[in-house]
């Protein structure tokens, strides 16, 4: 049995090393999920045949995390009988609501915007946890460092077209409703880890989620095949990275303050554009003076979030 202490969860390195692990394998399923499309022959303005691409990645990803768990711990994962409302809470906004909005919104945005949307998701995550859910205190060094890391999401993202004012409910306005649930599943995540084992919540609602979302992409005319072992291959790898990154960002959540761990989040757009850079050959945007002061600036607003308080130990 494989166990690491509570203390061993709250200290610096390991939350950094840590959410920036998640951070890069979340950062990487933005082209491979490119990538499959093109392996499964799945055109962007399918909605119906996404949607159950999706069902498929998270119904897989948490048979995963199922199956990891169990073996660190050593018992098979089994939800207790009061864990049904957190699962289904969790399933509807973490996997259902936002991979429901995002799909679609994203075949009716530009990539750029929702980009920049999609790096709202800190903001949104900090605020609920501070001025709605009530479990930190909303400070003016969260606040800046906030400011920091999306300006390098902005700057990362930055050319002519985030300039246009034109936005539709269908394209941005579902991009930000997706975002709205994953803020709010992330401090769900927070309140339901601290008496119930996280692992086991992001298995079955991963499990449910996806299930319901192939569903639907069954139900709207989705059809799927595995053409090929590299697409199923691919398959199998996005399953991975929902499955490891969300276990282990759940325990995090577990054991620190939201603000803490979700303030690294906005890396996922800086890894998401270098490594399309390195997998779809889209060196231009990511290999730029810009990208590197994106970069800086989401490491200052890491290190302002972080830092600790005058009179505290590091």
């Amino acid at each position: 049995m494989f166990k690491i202490s509570s203390q061993q969860w709250t200290r610096g390195p390991v939350v950094t090393g840590l959410a920036l692990f998640c951070c890069l394998l979340w950062g990487s399923a933005t082209p491979c999920i490119k990538v499959g499309y093109h392996l499964f022959g799945i055109a962007e303005s399918d909605t119906a045949t996404i949607l159950l691409f999706a069902g498929c990645r998270f119904a897989l990803a948490g048979l995963m995390s199922i199956l990891m768990g169990s073996l660190i711990q050593g018992r098979f994962l089994l939800p207790h009988r009061g864990s049904a409302r957190p699962i289904l809470a969790l399933s509807l906004f973490q996997t259902v609501w936002q991979y429901f909005f995002f799909y679609i919104g994203l075949a009716h945005a530009s990539g750029v915007k929702s980009a920049i949307i999609v790096g709202c998701n800190v903001f949104i995550s900090i605020l609920m946890a501070s001025l709605i859910f009530r479990m930190e205190p909303l400070t003016r060094r969260k606040l800046l460092g906030c400011l920091a890391g999306f300006g390098g999401v902005v700057c990362i993202n930055w050319s002519p077209d985030a300039l246009t004012p034109e936005m539709s409910l269908m394209g941005e306005g579902f991009v930000f409703l997706a975002m709205l649930g994953y803020a709010l599943s992330s401090v769900l995540l927070k309140r339901y880890g601290n008496r119930e084992d996280p692992v086991t919540l992001s298995g079955y609602q991963f499990l449910l989620g996806g299930l319901v979302l192939a569903g639907i992409g069954l139900g709207l005319g989705g059809h799927l095949t595995v053409p090929s072992l590299p697409a199923l291959g691919m398959l199998l790898y996005l399953a991975f990275v929902s499955a490891a990154a969300y276990s282990v960002w759940a325990l995090l959540l577990k054991y620190n303050p939201v603000s803490r761990v979700t303030i690294i989040g906005f890396t996922n757009p800086v890894f998401g554009v270098l490594l399309s850079a390195v997998l779809l050959g889209e060196s231009e945007q990511a290999f730029r003076p810009i990208s590197l002061a994106a970069l800086l600036l989401v490491c200052v607003g890491i290190w302002i979030v972080n830092r600790p308080a005058p009179g505290q130990k590091s």
